[in-house]
């Protein structure tokens, strides 16, 4: 868990800084888009100058948590960012911030990273790490609460939003008394939890249902039921007429087999790579796997880039999912 120590050290970075970017890892999820929303709000109630840019683009269901449209790195000079403290969210890994790796060696600015993942590439002057945290949004939230910073209605539906997104909305096993405490302080500030789950599953476009159902319809179950694989290919997004940014939370999809143990998606990108997603009840450290390739994670939910083809990919995982696998007791 992040120390007094480390907080007080953000404080102060904070304290000292005026412009203030801030950024988290490509594909942004419910937890690294809450947090980013809930942090750009404080900064900019405590008259600082307060910016968000994202690497790749942001989902839909998500734009309503920003008061200010966040900027994309593409198409934008990277000489151009005016900041005297960059602020990264929801990753400490270089390989998670594609597009921004070189930037990131060559800064000179203060960093300041707020994680809960194990995977880490220190990136920060002060970090705010706590792998025990369900959410990068529960870190923030007790580093709003250290500083004394006021969490107003949109502060809290952003918290909220992270936290409950980072959990399947308190499903997964990471979803313990913490969890449940700080959302209940998040009510009392002013959330309403039903509308908040209306506005982030029940807005889908006919696009991103088109392309479940393709992901649906690739589904193949391996070693007795235990390990689920999917993909989806570059033909199926144009079919779909959906983008990247529509497979957000696909592969929970699985979790709704009574066998599955663990689950694996891969997505066909435009460059010819693999993005592969990877998800376990515990019985096999994905975080683990997705390491061996460079990427990383939780143990129980991690990823990876791979090289294309689709089918070797696919290969390449099962094989080391086999390799974890207990065999069950007859």
């Amino acid at each position: 868990m992040a120390t007094n120590s480390s907080f007080q050290k953000a404080v102060e970075l904070v304290g000292k800084s005026r412009n203030i970017l801030i950024t988290t890892h490509s594909k942004p999820d419910g937890d690294a888009c809450g947090s980013m929303a809930a942090i750009c709000e404080a900064m900019t109630a405590l008259g600082k100058k307060a910016q968000v840019l994202l690497l790749t683009e942001l989902p839909g269901w998500y734009e309503q948590l920003f008061t200010q449209k966040p900027m994309m790195l593409k198409g934008f000079k990277q000489n151009e960012m005016t900041f005297d403290l960059l602020l990264i969210v929801d990753t400490n890994s270089y390989s998670q911030l594609e597009g921004l790796e070189d930037f990131l060696k060559q800064n000179k600015k203060p960093v300041l990273v707020i994680d809960h993942h194990p995977t880490a590439d220190n990136l920060g002057d002060v970090e705010l790490i706590d792998v025990a945290a369900a959410a990068a949004g529960l870190i923030v939230f007790d580093f709003f609460k250290y500083a004394k910073w006021p969490i107003t209605k949109k502060v809290a539906e952003a918290l909220f939003t992270a936290i409950a997104s980072d959990t399947g909305w308190f499903q997964f096993s990471n979803t313990d008394s913490r969890v449940y405490k700080s959302c209940a302080e998040l009510i009392d500030a002013g959330v309403k939890p039903t509308e908040i789950h209306h506005n982030l599953y029940h807005n889908l476009s006919p696009g991103r249902l088109k392309l479940m159902a393709a992901m649906l319809g690739t589904l193949q179950l391996h070693f007795d039921g235990r390990y689920a694989e999917q993909y989806l290919t570059q033909e199926d997004f144009k079919r779909a007429g959906a983008a990247y940014k529509d497979t957000e939370n696909f592969i929970d999809e699985c979790r709704r087999i009574k066998t599955v143990e663990a689950i694996a998606l891969f997505v066909e990108l435009g460059d010819g790579k693999i993005k592969c997603s990877i998800r376990s009840n515990g019985a096999v450290d994905v975080c683990k796997i997705a390491q061996k390739f460079g990427g990383g994670g939780h143990t129980v939910a991690a990823g990876t880039h791979l090289p294309g083809p689709l089918q070797s990919a696919m290969q390449i995982i099962k094989n080391e999912i086999e390799k974890q696998l207990v065999p069950k007791q007859k």
